[in-house]
């Protein structure tokens, strides 16, 4: 189900959910939705066709890997709930992304940068457990260089 020109990874929206697609082994290609309940990967074969013939209407993409890991962390920020390290970086972030709008101000250059490199922490720690649970889908690249 390979696309000719597409290059994989590709990151997309799809109806305000994260969504990657992915090689398989076999040379085709695999999609895997943000499941927003344990922040995981889970299959979404299902909307391949809609996003890449798509036009317009709920479905973004391809985006940049980082643009993904930011849409993706703000949504586990918001959706999933623990404890641990991660957790405590979430809350962490939160309390930065809020803050300008409780001050009446728009987001300085730092905070900005900080936003940005906090998600880009917790999406290798979030990934690294991943991993370690053994999802299909975590990003190994992200896994290693939490340390994972």
């Amino acid at each position: 189900m390979s696309q000719p020109g597409l290059q994989l990874p590709a990151y997309h929206t799809y109806y305000k959910r994260p969504v990657k697609m992915l090689a398989t082994a076999d040379g085709g290609m695999a999609a895997w939705q943000l499941d927003y309940t344990t922040g995981g990967w889970k299959p979404a074969n299902d909307v391949i066709d809609e996003i890449l013939f798509a036009v317009g209407g709920e479905i973004f993409g391809p985006m940049s890997k980082d643009e993904f890991i930011q849409f993706v962390e703000a949504a586990r920020a918001r959706y999933i709930a623990g404890e641990g390290p991660i957790f405590a970086l979430y809350e962490t972030t939160k309390a930065l992304v809020h803050a300008p709008a409780q001050e009446g101000r728009t987001w300085t250059e730092v905070e900005k940068a900080l936003i940005a490199g906090l998600r880009r922490k917790t999406y290798a720690m979030f990934e690294a457990e991943l991993v370690r649970r053994g999802d299909p889908a975590a990003d190994t690249a992200a896994a290693q260089e939490a340390g994972g």
